[in-house]
């Protein structure tokens, strides 16, 4: 993410249209000046063309039928790169720009290499026949964030790819306000006949009843197919907070450690064997919740899908459950057919961080989840704790971590099916398992079992088919190792060239280095906040043992007396995790704000102060190395920078909903009006006592806000708190991930409960208008709201929050009367517009296509489409190809309407002449995020000599 608003004139002309990023700088800051006020460095070309997103690598590594190379994909460089394998090092040969993000490589034949691209919604097709010059001659367009990719079938020319059940290039209605709907898509291609539009024809597209897949693996024979979704959750819910105060209230402890009551809060319940022996949602005290449930979580988490069959299927019972909470990858067995599946299992039902001296002693600190390998057999899933060394009793020690292994990202098994070869994300090291012992759990955490590895945060790794070398990918320095299998020694470390700005790079470690940043050497931040994002589950991460909290502010309506105390109460209850991602000029961090810059200082609206400095705010949650992860001590002052400076660049993606134009649909139009709505004079009309949506939900990425108070980059969110008919005050949240959070349908009726304080809590209607009947099964276990205990936003618009109103308004009233179908329809058209509300980066951000000389028809009205959102400042847009021996680089330049060249001398190009240049070679057209256009086309290394010119 570009750190500052310096820029070119053109880049100057693009911001301030949604989506464009280049709003902040690493820490939040807006101006150099206040960077130099913290002493902090100054931005880099490098940090100014850089946008941060933090996709995570699948299946990064892949070697040639024939052994004599290995493709690697790039991430931050948008590349796959070609090396030959000689001896026990790699040699540099070749290299292609592909996606954006590309995540997994896999290889078809010798001839042929596909690379999915996470950013880009699409499969790069690359011809390899000469390696030492690349070039992609096809680029299909599938569903949003696609993550792995394998060949199956017959004759292994079949290709299945992993998406998520939405995406604009799909041409299908992504069922978000549907209840009990997959959410997981499986593209199957036949790669000999991939037909002719821009999305290809797939032979089928498989929807999995799931979230959102990830990992893919295929058996010995090639008949089946192994998909797995990515957070499959693990059978637990929440339960609102107005059924457990009616219910009993919380358990125990109930006051904080100064005897402060605390407030009412939701309860996370699990589903599991009560004292009677049968399934039921229970609490930690075994208390049956089963009436405030209205629904069932099926858990499936591993899928089998026939690829042998004329057009592939699941295969009916063969789904399996209880796999882990987080599942990275997979691994099949060659020999004897198991999978492996590397996961996390999160233990969210636990509640509280800190010691918990006061409370009791239930806590997560030092155990907030077990990596593990899960050994499916058939439909029966053994599951082998990776460090079941450890005595999470006591306090870790730095003996027992060091034997540790956390984050299972990659796996491969041996050929003679003996070794499992395990990536750890977290530890830095390269785990190697014997299988037999993993499969009777007879193994024991040893180092001599382990390779450390020098580049550090391992995602992937292939295993050489002579079986004599292993090759992993190494994240924190974009690097791979060569490692010796047998004798578990690293050989040789290679480096690919990364456009990372140092503050990335040096930040990153801390949020997955397990070994660094916990007493276990088994949790990180990563834990929960899977690749710098969510794990889609609620945590009660309360603290018996702490004190309240000052709550500096601003409040978004006058604090008045029936309300709850606007101070924050150690025990806050269960809140959903919340991304990493987009944090910079939000203002405080957390549900409720409690991660502050403002606690000790006069509050203030303005950015970069108070409330506002986000820098300050994230350096709060140095507390959480020692209440939650269990590390004797926080980090230093220049740890905790370096991490800071790296996750306040990290962006949200564009919104895989919206228009690729960026246009709304009738609907969300309708909705986006409503969310402004205004009187005749341009007075706001409110839609509850005090505002309209925008009120308190600034929609504002331009930095334009009225009055002259200057709030750059808000997507959501002011920054300021508030009060909705809950027990504690709020941060407003922002809503750029609603669509995320969609696979929840059924909740109790809170409506016709008594109402013991005023003004009620939120409440919502009867049936029919809100059908509280019970849903049968979900994909996911939380939805919305600050502890997600809200199924539907749908739901949530029909609360008495919206009260008040205009008489001639049609919504709700607070005496529940439905509604006539006028209102409804506004409901359902604000929950359109939240579900495609506007991100970090536009819709176009990432799409691309490639033009040959057959396709013109189909990619030429895409091309113009790029060009179009280029203009209008939402993106750049590069071209890249090859002609013989040199790599060709475009960037178009919309003032003038042509394309730049990457050699200094060369006139730029028209589309005209683009296109037949095309015709023999073939050209790529990628809308790259705002700023990053001249680094990716033109100049790789930002070192001010063309790309062209250097390589001439």
């Amino acid at each position: 993410m570009p750190f500052t608003r310096r820029m070119s004139l053109v880049t100057a002309l693009m911001v301030g249209t949604t989506g464009c990023s280049g709003l902040t700088d690493d820490t939040g800051k807006s101006t150099q000046a206040s960077r130099s006020a913290l002493g902090l460095p100054t931005t880099t070309a490098s940090e100014q063309s850089f946008t941060a997103l933090e996709s995570g690598q699948v299946r990064p590594l892949a070697i040639s039928s024939c052994g004599r190379l290995l493709f690697a994909v790039n991430t931050p460089d948008n590349r796959l790169e070609i090396f030959r394998r000689v001896g026990d090092n790699l040699t540099a040969i070749g290299s292609v720009p592909v996606g954006l993000e590309p995540v997994a490589v896999a290889v078809r034949n010798e001839r042929e290499v596909w690379v999915v691209n996470h950013l880009s919604d699409s499969v790069s097709i690359v011809d390899v026949r000469d390696p030492a010059h690349p070039r992609v001659v096809r680029t299909l367009l599938v569903g949003d964030e696609p993550r792995d990719i394998v060949f199956a079938g017959p004759r292994k020319d079949r290709a299945f790819i992993t998406t998520a059940h939405r995406g604009q290039n799909t041409g299908r209605d992504p069922q978000l306000a549907t209840p009990s709907v997959g959410r997981a898509d499986v593209w199957v291609f036949t790669a000999d006949a991939l037909g002719s539009t821009l999305a290809g024809t797939p032979l089928t597209v498989i929807t999995l009843f799931a979230d959102t897949p990830r990992a893919l693996a295929v058996s010995p024979d090639s008949k089946t197919v192994y998909a797995a979704a990515f957070h499959t959750g693990n059978q637990t819910t929440v339960v609102n907070e107005r059924l457990v105060s009616n219910g009993g209230g919380a358990p125990e402890p109930l006051t904080d450690v100064n005897g402060l009551p605390a407030p009412d809060t939701s309860l996370i319940v699990k589903f599991r064997p009560g004292p009677d022996g049968q399934m039921h949602w229970l609490d930690e005290t075994d208390r049956i919740w089963d009436d405030a449930v209205r629904f069932t979580l099926a858990d499936k988490d591993v899928f089998a899908i026939d690829a042998s069959l004329a057009v592939p299927a699941e295969k009916q019972g063969s789904a399996v459950a209880g796999v882990g909470t987080v599942l990275f990858n997979m691994a099949v067995n060659p020999v004897n057919g198991k999978v492996y599946v590397g996961n996390l299992e999160s233990r969210n039902e636990v509640r509280f961080e800190g010691h918990n001296e006061f409370g009791g002693g239930s806590t997560v600190r030092g155990h907030i989840a077990e990596s593990r390998i899960s050994v499916i057999s058939g439909t029966k899933v053994a599951a082998r704790h990776m460090n079941k060394h450890l005595d999470y009793s006591k306090e870790g020690t730095p003996t027992e971590a060091e034997k540790s292994l956390a984050f299972p990202t990659g796996m491969e098994v041996s050929r003679d099916g003996k070794l499992l070869f395990v990536a750890a994300l977290g530890s830095n090291k390269l785990g190697v398992y014997r299988t037999a012992e993993l499969e009777a759990d007879t193994f024991v955490p040893s180092q001599a079992d382990q390779v450390l590895l020098s580049g550090g945060g391992p995602t992937g790794l292939v295993v050489a088919p002579e079986g004599n070398f292993v090759y992993v990918m190494t994240r924190f320095d974009n690097g791979i190792s060569i490692v010796h299998a047998k004798g578990k020694r690293e050989l040789n470390h290679v480096r690919m060239y990364n456009p990372e700005p140092a503050s990335v790079t040096r930040g990153r470690r801390f949020l997955y280095d397990a070994s660094l940043t916990s007493a276990h050497g088994d949790s990180a931040c990563a834990s929960c906040h899977i690749f710098g994002d969510v794990d889609s589950m609620a945590w009660d991460l309360g603290d018996p043992d702490g004190s309240v909290l000052n709550n500096p502010g601003p409040f978004t309506t006058p604090l008045l007396p029936f309300f709850p105390s606007k101070d924050l109460h150690p025990m806050k209850g269960p809140m959903t995790t919340q991304s990493l991602r987009g944090m910079a000029n939000h203002g405080p961090m957390h549900w409720r704000g409690d991660r502050t810059g403002g606690n000790d200082v006069t509050s203030s609206a303005q950015p970069d102060t108070g409330t506002f400095d986000e820098d300050a705010a994230f350096k709060k949650f140095n507390g959480a190395f020692t209440g939650l992860l269990g590390r004797a001590n926080k980090l230093t002052d220049a740890e905790m920078q370096d991490f800071t400076n790296f996750m306040l660049q990290v962006v949200y993606p564009p919104n895989p909903v919206r228009n690729l134009d960026n246009s709304l649909t009738p609907a969300q139009a309708r909705g986006r009006a409503f969310y402004f709505a205004q009187a005749p004079d341009g007075t706001p009309l409110p839609s509850d006592t005090f505002h309209n949506c925008n009120g308190c939900h600034t929609l504002d990425p331009s930095g334009n806000a009225a009055a002259g108070v200057a709030k750059p980059g808000f997507f959501g969110s002011d920054g300021r708190y508030s009060f909705e008919s809950e027990a504690q005050f709020m941060k407003v949240p922002h809503l750029r991930n609603a669509y995320q959070k969609v696979g929840m349908f059924g909740m109790a009726n809170t409506f016709s409960l008594p109402i013991d304080t005023f003004p009620p809590r939120l409440a919502f209607l009867p049936p029919p208008l809100n059908d509280v009947s019970p849903k049968g099964d979900q994909v996911r276990g939380f939805g919305f709201t600050h502890d997600g205990s809200l199924d539907t936003m749908f739901r949530f618009f029909g609360a008495n929050l919206f009260a008040q109103r205009p008489a001639t308004d049609t919504f709700p009233n607070p005496f529940g009367i439905p509604p006539n179908a006028e209102g409804i329809g506004i409901r359902r058209d604000l929950e359109a517009f939240m579900l495609a509300f506007d991100s970090n980066l536009a819709p176009i951000v990432g799409q691309q296509v490639t033009l040959t000389g057959n396709n013109a028809s189909v990619a030429l009205p895409r091309i113009e489409l790029l060009q179009q959102r280029a203009a209008a400042g939402e993106c750049e847009l590069t071209v890249s190809g090859r002609a013989g021996s040199r790599e060709l680089g475009y960037l178009y330049n919309p003032a003038i309407g042509t394309f730049v060249a990457n050699r200094a001398n060369d006139r730029a190009a028209t589309i005209n002449e683009l296109q037949a240049q095309a015709r023999s070679a073939g050209l790529t057209f990628t809308a790259v995020p705002t700023g990053s256009g001249t680094r990716i086309a033109l100049d790789r290394d930002s070192d001010g000599t063309f790309n062209g010119d250097e390589t001439r």
